[in-house]
């Protein structure tokens, strides 16, 4: 969603790398090695965690059969995530949540 793809492949190689791997467990049915739940943003949304080359965050919504909605990807710079983020992520909810009641 948005311009989470883009944000994906600008992290570093390594951490794509654990990304793409991550994700693949995901579409597969099975839970992220690291993960905890963002019920702050929706039902459903998890926090995708991968420590490497530094600390670098997934969001996403998994609930639905047609696809892995990717919300937000991002480096993660303090210990709290920001509002900013935060606010990204629940407006790409809402358009996934639009988008599915229009189809």
């Amino acid at each position: 969603m948005g311009s989470s793809f883009r944000a994906l492949n600008a992290f570093p190689k390594a951490v794509k790398q654990v990304a793409g791997f991550q994700l693949h467990l995901i579409q597969q049915g099975m839970d992220a090695d690291d993960w905890k739940p963002m019920s702050s943003i929706g039902v459903g949304v998890r926090e995708i965690r991968i420590h490497v080359e530094g600390e670098h965050r997934i969001i996403y919504l998994a609930k639905f059969d047609e696809a892995v909605y990717v919300l937000h990807a991002f480096q993660k710079k303090t210990q709290k995530t920001t509002k900013k983020d935060i606010d990204i992520a629940k407006a790409r909810l809402r358009d996934v949540i639009q988008n599915r009641a229009r189809s």
